[in-house]
């Protein structure tokens, strides 16, 4: 029943990344929707490129697609930023603060051995695990890295794993909670260091 707990607890934080994920999502499609619907700017950039083209319309309609492209990945790119950064300081905030996130908060839980140093440690491990490879991942496919977008998928997929997997071991220390030195405790958990 405690492994129940911390994944339930692990469960609940992630549904606050995924909706600070969704805000982003609909706030990057406003940006990129904004960009492509400013006809007067787009006609007046484009006919600018014309008439610096030297007759070579093909080559500056091309200039300013991939200049939209490059604005629009840019604005994606962005919000894969800022929800690493917004996830990472929720987590080290909320452990710095009250030794809990939201989820171990609803499920009688707490991180222990916890100072400034640690709470970050274990909050950049556990951003890393959850969002902060996939966000690389996906970044460079928008760049079209495809096979590099793939291998980072791929170690992305075994980080999580390995921050996972051992909280169903007898001593249910993650990954984050041995690198940062942190144990999670609560009702009917037993302390470990």
């Amino acid at each position: 029943m405690p492994k129940l707990r911390r994944v339930v607890a692990w469960f609940i934080d992630f549904a606050l990344v995924l909706a600070g994920a969704s805000l982003l999502a609909v706030l990057t499609f406003q940006r990129i929707s904004a960009l492509i619907t400013d006809v007067p700017e787009l006609a007046a950039d484009g006919s600018w490129r014309f008439l610096t083209s030297r007759g070579d319309a093909v080559g500056a309609t091309g200039d300013m697609g991939r200049s939209l492209w490059r604005e629009a990945a840019g604005y994606v790119q962005q919000a894969f930023a800022a929800l690493v950064v917004g996830t990472f300081l929720y987590q080290w905030a909320a452990l710095t603060l009250t030794g809990r996130t939201l989820g171990k908060a609803l499920m009688g839980l707490r991180v222990d051995s916890r100072t400034p140093r640690r709470t970050a440690l274990r909050a950049a491990v556990t951003t890393t695990a959850d969002v902060a490879l996939y966000s690389i991942a996906c970044c460079l496919l928008v760049e079209g890295m495809f096979l590099l977008s793939f291998l980072c998928w791929t170690i992305a997929v075994a980080v999580f794993l390995f921050n996972a997997v051992p909280v169903f071991s007898p001593t249910r220390r993650s990954l984050a909670d041995r690198v940062a030195g942190t144990s999670v405790a609560g009702f009917g958990l037993a302390r470990t260091a």
